[in-house]
């Protein structure tokens, strides 16, 4: 289980987050929705320890991540949304850094790496340079580094993002199979195809805050006769954002008057 209690990130003025709270259940698909700039990154970033929460905490299967970061981590494979790292290494260079780094005994790390392989129809580039790959191969490519220890937990940034419709019909069978069998699979996104069809539950951001966090299901229900896209973009969208800043605005605006 996943939990994030009351998650504030700033930098400097800027509130990327703002008291977010959620909980992910084993056995979950769980998808963060929102548009750029909403908090989804940088709840991803919190959660892999690539940036410290301002304030809040993080418990992953009842463990603080603050005093248990190297133990939590090894549990975690994780993919950016910018899959522009290790560039200068060939793909099988990659991948058996990865199996190293997680110490992945060789038989397994063998049997794996040849189904992702053949599955992704990756055989014919594992002697290329990543820096040659499109952005879709890139995107295989840290996508089988990141399975290769086989971990509890997925936490996948815009993962469909230039996959071909087969790899990305294949990925999505992969995060299904992988929650059915009592693991968390975490994936951002801005695709609300994607999330209606694969998420369990989902949350919704905007400027760093929960706006919704349940069911598409119950979403829906509490919004009937209306589509999910409709829904989201009427709470999220561009005239929900521009009326949240405007709200803001009036609300700093009182606060000068009053100090007055």
């Amino acid at each position: 289980m996943i939990e994030f209690n009351n998650v504030s990130k700033n930098y400097g003025a800027t509130k990327a987050l703002k008291d977010v709270s959620f909980r992910i259940k084993n056995g979950q698909i769980f998808g963060l929705i929102g548009h750029n700039g909403a908090g989804k990154a940088t709840a991803i970033k919190i959660l892999v320890s690539i940036l410290n929460q301002t304030t809040g905490t993080v418990h992953i299967n009842g463990k603080l991540l603050d005093e248990h970061r190297h133990e939590l981590k090894q549990k975690i494979g994780y993919v950016a949304d910018t899959p522009n790292i290790f560039l200068r290494l060939k793909a099988i260079e990659y991948w058996e850094l990865m199996g190293t780094a997680y110490d992945v005994p060789r038989e397994q790390y063998q049997t794996r790496l040849t189904y992702y392989i053949d599955l992704f129809d990756m055989g014919g580039e594992s002697e290329e340079m990543i820096e040659t790959f499109s952005h879709g191969m890139r995107q295989k490519t840290f996508l089988i580094g990141a399975l290769i220890s086989n971990p509890d937990i997925w936490i996948l940034d815009e993962p469909m993002t230039g996959l071909d419709p087969q790899a990305a019909y294949d990925l999505k069978q992969l995060m299904r199979q992988h929650a059915d069998a009592g693991n968390i699979v975490l994936f951002s996104t801005h695709n609300l195809e994607n999330a209606e069809e694969l998420c369990d539950e989902i949350v919704i951001l905007r400027q760093g805050e929960v706006l919704y966090n349940g069911t598409i299901e119950d979403l829906q229900a509490q919004n009937e006769n209306e589509s999910l896209e409709t829904i989201y973009l009427r709470i999220a969208g561009r005239e929900a954002q521009n009326q949240y800043r405007q709200s803001q605005l009036d609300t700093e605006t009182g606060d000068v008057d009053d100090a007055l």
